[in-house]
């Protein structure tokens, strides 16, 4: 089967397609935390190799939010080839997080807030817990539905041309849709990372008590239990 003919039937299928990789995504995430038989597919992890994990997931997801911002820049500008590079660039690096957090929840385990600090300066105030589960949230949510309207934006942009993104299908609406709930879900993921890796302390649950610490649904960027 052709390119072509492959793009074609991705053009023709396309809400299909999400509908499936959105399934297939939830279900992934929500696999690692809540089936058993899942979990056992990956490796069991030392402490060492989770944090290491967690650092580099932050690190991706840091490059994610420029890249998204620089796509969103780009075609304000008109610059349409430079837009579509970054956000099939964002797109890879979900996969890449996907990569690195499914071994990590699966094969190692779970951080949990703890207000407390090792740093005289790191300021314990009673609202900063709620703050930081408001924000958790706000992070899950958006992860949660940013997931379909990403994934059926990338598809749009992969099967159509520019001519039939912009006169014939909702790419532009959807994709303004998709980059800010999926930027602002970055963005908090990033900081809820800081505060529970560096600025505060944390409780670990090795992966075995995992499901039982889940706080909401899956998401693409469920930096919180890093």
């Amino acid at each position: 089967m052709s390119t072509v003919n492959v793009r074609d039937r991705a053009k023709e299928r396309a809400g299909a397609i999400t509908v499936l990789l959105t399934i297939v995504g939830y279900g992934a995430v929500g696999g690692v935390f809540l089936v058993p038989q899942f979990q056992a597919l990956f490796p069991e992890l030392t402490r060492g190799t989770v944090d290491l994990l967690a650092h580099a997931i932050a690190a991706v997801n840091t490059v994610t939010i420029v890249t998204l911002s620089l796509g969103w820049y780009w075609i304000r500008n008109g610059e349409v080839k430079k837009h579509a590079a970054a956000m099939t660039t964002s797109f890879a690096l979900i996969l890449v997080f996907l990569g690195l957090y499914l071994p990590k929840v699966a094969g190692g385990g779970t951080r949990e807030f703890v207000l407390e600090s090792a740093y005289a300066w790191v300021p314990l105030w009673d609202w900063i817990y709620p703050a930081y589960l408001i924000m958790l949230a706000i992070h899950i949510v958006l992860s949660v539905v940013s997931v379909p309207v990403v994934l059926y934006a990338i598809i749009l942009g992969l099967t159509h041309s520019e001519s039939e993104l912009r006169n014939e299908t909702p790419h532009r609406r959807v994709g303004r849709i998709a980059a800010s709930a999926w930027l602002l879900s970055l963005v908090l993921g990033v900081v809820t990372y800081l505060m529970l890796n560096h600025a505060y302390d944390s409780t670990f649950a090795a992966a075995e008590a995992a499901s039982a610490l889940l706080p909401a649904g899956p998401g693409l960027s469920l930096i919180h239990i890093s």
